[in-house]
């Protein structure tokens, strides 16, 4: 449900403009010639090769940006920068945001527009675009809360060094034991960073002071740094080291050295720099709020609000206008609901068949080992379910493979929400569908089929790994993320499983409205915290009223909006406009249109803004209708 949290965790760490983009933006350069004449259509001799030359341009741009980032580099599969972590500092994000300034100069000064094919065109847009969001990110960098319970860097870390440093050699395990340091340094880094929001009264709710803190704790327990067992870190470095002892790369000795260096890279090093974030955590507490609220109340805040929720929706929507779509959605979803529970043979209200779905004890796993793996497999069931149908809907299919786990020890949440890590783009590592799995109470056996397909196919995994795998695009775009686009798929792709079969049983179908009511309660709870200064208890009430989801789940997703303020508005808008594009090209084209070419073109260019994506649609009508 909150798929590439990480990506906007990444855009905090690296100051980069790779997630979405505020306003409607990117809009093509004026095609007219002297005197606003219109040009002679150019030659495709001219047009291949000015589209090459502009290729060629953004594969060297892009291995400057990912320069910015060793992490990214790591994600994606590579080994180039091994050794080493990304600069926090706001200097850092200062000297990238120059570097994107030049490059748009540069393609704007070189390069012939006109002269460009249509996907070139595309990819020329999208560049600008990102200028776009990070020159209108820029103002509001004090105001994000640098370290929260969702996507701070203190959890993301430690779960990147297990889960994404892969070591196949010594040299691997020597580049980890550095990456320690690197660690600890950005740790640092972002401390100072969050002592610069709080002297300009920028800090989270109590209650992300108190998550951080505990996470910390989990990843200092144990050895080497005392306590019984292994803390997490220095558990995966012996792992790492003694899966080289067992595949005859490095002799006992050498172990026993690499293991004396990790030991000493975590206590002097990891350890003091988590030390300080928990004192700096446990000094600033005291002035943080026990009633929380929204980001209205900070310096700027509207004005970063009205910011994040450009951002995120890839549109020009206001606060307001988010707030009325999300009333209006409810007011409709409750009456397919309403239709459900007569469907079932419920006798009662729609409140009291919501008190039924949150605390029948039928509908939930056992709180045990075995509970939590028939929670996981029949996940995999419904996604292997779902996978032989997707040839009837879709020509291009996903070539990378994706595992459904539980979310690690020291990062895991009672009613946390299930998220999606993308594979490498080489194949050389799975997608990931986690879930939270501490607290069955707070997993509905209904909602575990739609999301499921959420993260999965036709969701997350599906969307992500073909962009991950397009040929003929360059590299930059099949990484670009754009929230409203990513998370308007996944969204969508729910309601298309529906098409496909799916949710036979009315439960599980309820469970898909529930899911759907739930992006569209987060457009109203969203801006009602950060706009019309509702409360936590506030949000946590209307969520409550319209929902059958636990409360361990309203619960964890309300401060979520709190500490991520626009985020959650993503899912439902860019949804809509899927919708619409689909319902537009269905009454142009009629009987000529074919459900497998809309999603083919709709996923063939990686995630977009949703203006141009509508852009590309248009393109696509009018070809088809001509052709």
């Amino acid at each position: 449900m909150r798929a590439r949290l990480l990506a906007a965790l990444m855009g905090t760490l690296l100051g980069t403009a790779l997630l979405s983009s505020c306003g409607q933006g990117g809009d093509a350069p004026a095609r007219s010639g002297p005197a606003g004449e219109e040009r002679a259509a150019p030659d495709a001799e001219a047009v291949a090769a000015e589209t090459a030359r502009l290729n060629k341009w953004f594969a060297a741009k892009y291995e400057e940006e990912l320069d910015f980032s060793p992490i990214l580099k790591t994600q994606l599969g590579r080994k180039d920068d091994y050794d080493k972590i990304d600069d926090g500092s706001e200097a850092a994000e200062d000297v990238q945001l120059e570097w994107r300034r030049k490059t748009v100069a540069d393609l704007r000064e070189n390069f012939d527009y006109d002269l460009l094919t249509p996907a070139a065109q595309l990819s020329y847009d999208i560049w600008v675009y990102n200028l776009q969001q990070a020159e209108a990110e820029a103002p509001y960098r004090r105001r994000e809360f640098v370290f929260n319970q969702m996507s701070g860097a203190h959890s993301f870390l430690p779960n990147f060094m297990i889960n994404f440093h892969r070591v196949d050699d010594v040299s691997d395990m020597e580049a980890y034991i550095a990456r320690i340091g690197g660690v600890s340094r950005l740790i640092d880094q972002l401390v100072e960073r969050s002592k610069l929001g709080a002297s300009e009264g920028v800090r989270p709710p109590k209650f992300a002071f108190e998550a951080v803190i505990d996470e910390c704790r989990k990843l200092l327990s144990g050895a080497p740094f005392g306590g019984e067992g292994a803390s997490p870190l220095w558990a995966d470095a012996n792992a790492k080291i003694d899966a080289l002892v067992e595949g005859g790369a490095i002799d006992d000795a050498r172990a026993d050295a690499l293991r004396a260096a990790a030991e000493a890279a975590l206590t002097s090093s990891f350890e003091p720099s988590y030390e300080a974030l928990i004192a700096w955590m446990e000094e600033d507490m005291p002035n943080a709020d026990e009633v929380a609220t929204g980001v209205w109340k900070l310096p700027q805040g509207r004005d970063y609000y009205a910011e994040r929720i450009a951002n995120q929706t890839t549109t020009d929507m206001t606060p307001g206008e988010v707030h009325a779509f999300g009333l209006a959605e409810v007011a409709r979803i409750r009456a397919e609901m309403e239709d459900v529970k007569e469907r079932v043979g419920f006798d009662g209200s729609l409140e009291a068949f919501f008190v039924h779905m949150r605390e029948g004890e039928e509908f939930y796993y056992p709180d045990t080992d075995e509970g939590r793996e028939d929670y996981l497999q029949a996940a995999r069931d419904h996604l292997a379910f779902i996978n032989e149908r997707l040839p009837d809907y879709f020509g291009l299919l996903p070539k990378a493979d994706l595992v459904v786990k539980r979310v690690e020890a020291f990062r895991e949440q009672d009613g946390g929400a299930q998220h999606y890590f993308p594979g490498a783009p080489d194949g050389s590592r799975p997608g990931v569908f986690y879930a939270h799995l501490s607290d069955m109470g707070s997993m509905p056996i209904p909602q575990l089929e739609v999301i499921a397909y959420h993260e999965g196919n036709p969701g997350h995994h599906m969307q992500i790994s073909i962009a991950q795998e397009l040929e003929g695009v360059p590299e930059f775009q099949t990484q670009s993320f754009f929230n409203g686009y990513v998370e308007g798929w996944a969204l969508y792709s729910e309601l298309l499983a529906k098409e496909m079969g799916a949710y036979e049983d009315p439960y599980s179908d309820f469970g898909r409205l529930t899911t759907e009511i739930w992006r569209a309660i987060r457009l109203v709870v969203d801006t009602g915290l950060h706009d019309k200064e509702w409360t936590e208890e506030e949000a946590v009430a209307y969520f409550t009223a319209n929902s059958p989801a636990a409360e361990g789940q309203i619960r964890s997703e309300v401060r979520r909006y709190i500490v991520i303020p626009g985020q959650a508005t993503g899912y439902k808008i860019g949804m809509q406009k899927i919708l619409d594009l689909r319902a537009k090209a269905q009454a142009a084209l009629g009987d000529e249109f074919d459900i497998k070419a809309f999603h083919d073109v709709v996923l063939g260019s990686g995630a977009l803004p949703l203006a141009i994506l509508e852009r590309r649609i248009d393109r696509w009508i009018a070809e088809k209708k001509t052709a």
